[in-house]
């Protein structure tokens, strides 16, 4: 039985052979459709929401890990007498790391939980949790493992390429009008995740496979000092072709031991809407 258990919120995205490979539990978040909620990754998938999200033109609410599921799983962990090092989307997106903490508290288990606050989302977050089962397998403890994952934190890039602006629009962070006008357009703002919180790094337009290779392009300098360890390719049902091509970009630059084709869940996927691609992975 190994001594550490690492937990991650719904929103990390791995591939489901890494959830496996490293034995990573998965603490879903909640998608609320019609006044239901449903659980992140098993109750709904981003077709359901997207279809759900254009017949109502809104898109549905999301909140953060519920505190008995999260307590199931701590309580699970306790009976095995493991430390648990938990894993949660930046503080700045959601409360899910302030009820992992909660519930360590309450169960008078905190000095065997370590709460990391990722400052981010999707794979950016799964970036530090491959990393801290790596540490976890070299026999670290769970302390010196959260100290290196947090020391390391802000080297993973993140980013992204929207394909519409009509779901930042309908989530309140783009203007609806300048949301209209940028889709008529063809604008595709590249949303890059920095201290936490995402920000606008550049626009570009024309149709979203022709944008998804400049915004690749423009991530070489970047590329060419990243951690060979590890790269996503992480989408929300965007088009294969183009996934295909980053991916083949990716390989041809003979950098990357790793490259790993991820889904967005129904969380990420609600707020970024479809056609959605990001490359993330840790700098030197």
């Amino acid at each position: 039985m190994n001594q550490i258990k690492i937990i991650a919120d719904s929103t990390c995205d791995l591939a489901p052979q890494q959830l496996k490979q490293y034995d990573i539990t998965i603490d879903p978040l909640c998608i609320i459709m019609d006044e239901k909620s449903y659980y992140d990754l098993e109750d709904t998938t981003p077709a359901d929401i997207f279809k759900w999200a254009d017949k109502n033109k809104t898109t549905p609410k999301t909140s953060a890990v519920t505190y008995d599921r999260t307590r199931a799983l701590f309580e699970a962990c306790r009976e095995q007498e493991q430390d648990i090092i938990f894993f949660g989307i930046s503080e700045d997106m959601s409360t899910t790391c302030n009820v992992a903490r909660l519930v360590a508290e309450d169960m008078e288990y905190t000095e065997h939980v370590q709460v990391i606050n990722s400052m981010n989302l999707s794979t950016g977050i799964g970036l530090q949790v491959l990393y801290a089962a790596r540490l976890a397998a070299e026999g670290r403890s769970a302390a010196d493992i959260a100290r290196l994952v947090n020391a390391r934190r802000d080297k993973v890039r993140a980013s992204f390429v929207v394909d519409t602006l009509t779901y930042l629009a309908r989530g309140g962070r783009c203007n609806p009008v300048a949301a209209l006008l940028g889709n008529r357009l063809k604008l595709k703002p590249s949303i890059v995740v920095e201290n936490g919180k995402m920000g606008v790094a550049r626009k570009y337009r024309g149709s979203q496979e022709k944008v998804i290779l400049k915004y690749v392009n423009d991530l070489l300098p970047q590329l060419q000092n990243a951690d060979p360890a590890q790269v996503f390719i992480t989408h929300s049902m965007a088009p294969q072709e183009a996934v295909t091509q980053v991916y083949e970009y990716l390989e041809n630059l003979h950098i990357f031991e790793n490259i790993t084709e991820t889904c967005a869940g129904g969380v990420i996927s609600s707020h970024c809407g479809p056609g959605t691609l990001g490359v993330l992975f840790y700098e030197k």
